[in-house]
């Protein structure tokens, strides 16, 4: 069973930045390949973000490319996405997803079934 755990949310001005945090448990958390995605009220979940397993690869949404970044650092087990020019539509859940089963090299895994495990989530709430 591996634990994912996601922090740093909170409100802020719309043009502010954000640093979301996701812990996740596991000896073997540098074969996982991560993913961020978030809800926004009345909306599915989307795909924002997807790392692979040693920060060499990741893809992004459109609506957060060039905003964006994610990052791992696999000494602490824990993926970092930092979110800059934040704009109200931004405002969701934020999710943490981790990949546990195999993964090809330069693949993107944007869906949800994509993923094993997943945090509570972190409210960002961005107001204009």
């Amino acid at each position: 069973q591996v634990h994912v755990v996601e922090s740093g949310g909170g409100p802020v001005q719309a043009g502010g930045s954000l640093r979301l945090a996701c812990a996740a448990s596991g000896r073997t958390f540098n074969t996982y390949t991560m993913g961020w995605f978030r809800q926004a009220p009345g909306k599915e979940r989307e795909f924002v973000v997807t790392l692979s397993s040693n920060g060499g690869y990741t893809y992004y949404a459109d609506s957060v490319q060039g905003r964006f970044t994610v990052s791992r650092d696999n000494a602490k087990n824990t993926v970092y996405l930092q979110m800059n020019s934040l704009k109200p539509e931004d405002t969701a859940v934020y999710f943490c997803a981790a990949r546990s089963r195999g993964s090809f090299s330069g693949t993107t895994y944007a869906a949800i079934r994509d993923y094993d495990y997943w945090g509570q989530g972190t409210q960002v709430t961005v107001s204009s």
